[in-house]
């Protein structure tokens, strides 16, 4: 029974679902990218991509709030080979030379490329350690209804304002000239380099307050 607690749950759920589909990372700069470079299925590709990581991470951020002593040196070296990965696509995405509107490039990987991203990246970690798992954990002890509402709705956003995103960049693409692409991309790339700074320098920091 869908009672104002358990559309408390739901609510909750949506909200932190949208804010984080739609904020600046490495996820999104990716999204946008691949829908550049390929079209907007390459995107998708890119929005779907925490549907196939997040149990693990879901699961490993448990452990890991469980075992406090572990947490700073586990967050900083997936933070550092975040950051090492991030270099990379900046490097690839840099490179790109012309806009392919029809079909992906062969190899494009666009799904390898966002679970990889996801991952390595330090932020869906952090988000289930301080926020997610006790959420999780408060709506379960409430009822199974509860939990469920959670996570689909959290997901739910999550997935949709990503996919939004990479439909709304590949209707507009067909107006994008090429220097006005090239550039488009070498400002994704700079800002692919700019979170990989921003990986190491967490990394570093979680490591340093060992």
């Amino acid at each position: 029974m869908l009672t104002l607690a358990t559309f408390k749950y739901l609510t909750m759920g949506a909200l932190l679902g949208l804010t984080s589909g739609i904020s600046p990372g490495p996820l999104l700069t990716l999204v946008l990218t691949e829908t550049l470079k390929h079209n907007k299925a390459a995107g998708i590709k890119i929005a779907i991509s925490p549907l196939f990581t997040d149990l693990p991470i879901v699961l490993i951020s448990l452990f890991v709030f469980s075992k406090l002593s572990q947490f700073n040196t586990v967050l900083g070296l997936i933070s550092i080979v975040g950051a090492v990965f991030l270099v990379y696509l900046g490097r690839e995405t840099i490179k790109a030379k012309q806009l392919n509107i029809e079909t992906p490039g062969p190899g494009s990987e666009s799904l390898k490329k966002g679970i990889i991203t996801n991952i390595l990246s330090p932020h869906p970690y952090l988000f289930w350690l301080t926020v997610g798992s006790p959420l999780a954990v408060k709506a379960f002890d409430l009822s199974l209804l509860a939990v469920m509402l959670f996570f689909v709705s959290f997901y739910g956003l999550l997935i949709a304002s990503k996919i939004g995103v990479a439909l709304i960049v590949a209707r507009s693409k067909s107006f994008l000239k090429d220097q006005s692409y090239i550039w488009i991309m070498r400002i994704l790339g700079v800002a692919l380099f700019l979170f990989a700074i921003i990986f190491l320098y967490d990394g570093l920091n979680y490591l340093t307050k060992n």
